[in-house]
């Protein structure tokens, strides 16, 4: 098997679980092409958006139950189930490789997956039948620490196991909302959006990471495009897992209402691989 790209996926609304669109078509070809350049993952460490701690915790039951986290929205979608199998054999090795890194991480032994997690895998991988690892993180931690969290996490590449960081590469929900009254899904993009998502394509493909882990003070409308930083904070740790100073690919454009970006990115030497396979 060949080591697996690690990802950052933008997540989007948990109506992307039943409206897809454009992003959803990524995301139905992105599980076949990881299968096809890599070989099917033997397991999935889910990094979500909506998984927040006070410090690492491994969400390591036998099985999972669908989370519906969100409310306000069709019956339809809370009828969506999501139930994959655990992964707590997974869980040790990486309480392990975290523990050679002196970072402390704490293991519960129930089960669930948040709309960030199963929302693109309800397109990645259809059938469910994946174990899922998710692990929960602190919000309060800078890019930095995350960084060296995913860079703890790196031997897992080689062993199968594909990191999936779930979040958004913009999410200002204020200006969504603002755009969704006025029924404009499909609004064109902003300028400020464009701006910030460029800057961080043009960074991630130059492996500038002095700037992208100041994205803070460095990126265009960072405040105005992220104004809490939850969202964007997964994309560190699977940047973190592809090793040091990896290439960041993006392999997937879009977005809605004009502001959320739905961008997709790969990390590493394999990344090319990925795009490549996307491609075809």
């Amino acid at each position: 098997m060949n080591p697996l790209p690690p990802l950052f996926l933008s997540h989007g609304s948990p109506m992307t679980a039943l409206e897809p669109g454009e992003a959803g078509d990524f995301f139905r070809r992105l599980g076949p092409a990881i299968d096809a350049a890599f070989g099917r993952p033997r397991a999935i460490l889910a990094i979500s958006a909506h998984s927040l701690t006070r410090e690492p915790v491994l969400v390591a039951g036998e099985q999972h139950e669908t989370i519906h986290d969100f409310g306000g929205f069709p019956d339809a979608l809370y009828r969506l189930r999501y139930d994959a199998p655990g992964a707590p054999e997974l869980a040790t090795r990486v309480q392990a490789l975290l523990a050679d890194a002196g970072i402390a991480v704490q293991r519960h032994d129930g089960g669930g997956l948040d709309h960030g997690v199963w929302t693109p895998l309800l397109h990645v991988y259809p059938a469910a039948d994946l174990p899922v690892l998710p692990l929960a993180w602190p919000p309060g931690w800078a890019p930095a620490r995350l960084f060296a969290l995913g860079r703890a996490l790196a031997p897992l590449a080689a062993e199968g196991v594909l990191v999936l960081a779930s979040g958004s590469i913009t999410h200002n929900l204020r200006r969504v909302f603002a755009a969704l009254g006025a029924g404009r899904i499909d609004a064109p993009a902003t300028p400020e959006s464009t701006a910030f998502r460029d800057w961080f394509a043009d960074k991630g493909e130059a492996a500038d990471w002095p700037a992208l882990l100041a994205w803070r003070s460095q990126a265009p409308h960072a405040t105005l495009m992220h104004p809490s930083d939850e969202h964007l904070l997964p994309y560190f740790v699977a940047a973190g897992a592809a090793g040091e100073a990896p290439v960041a690919r993006r392999v997937h454009a879009s977005l809605t209402y004009g502001d959320l970006g739905m961008d997709a990115y790969a990390f590493g030497p394999q990344a090319a691989r990925l795009a490549a396979a996307l491609a075809g």
